[in-house]
């Protein structure tokens, strides 16, 4: 099955960068279940990440996400039971 992403990033408070890193790291780590990954501007200070249009994570709620934590929300949808490595441990600080 695939999969898409969309991140979407204020634009008025210069969140693209980050969107876009994050973006980087989702590609690398599923490379092989995204059919598409969508950045998408917005304004008034969001930041929230979908996956097949299910809200994984919101900045209003959850402040600014860890790779490894949006890494393990989308794996949870795209890949269940996959390994993420160094990753996936719970010991492995923020």
């Amino acid at each position: 099955m695939s999969h898409r992403v969309q991140i979407e990033y204020c634009t008025q408070c210069r969140w693209l960068p980050r969107a876009a890193w994050l973006a980087q790291e989702l590609l690398t780590t599923f490379e092989a279940e995204l059919t598409e990954l969508a950045l998408k501007p917005g304004t008034g200070g969001v930041f929230v990440v979908r996956v097949d249009d299910e809200v994984v994570w919101d900045r209003r709620e959850q402040g600014f996400p860890e790779p490894t934590q949006v890494k393990r929300l989308v794996r949870d949808r795209v890949a269940p039971g996959r390994s993420l490595g160094h990753s996936d441990r719970s010991d492995v600080s923020p």
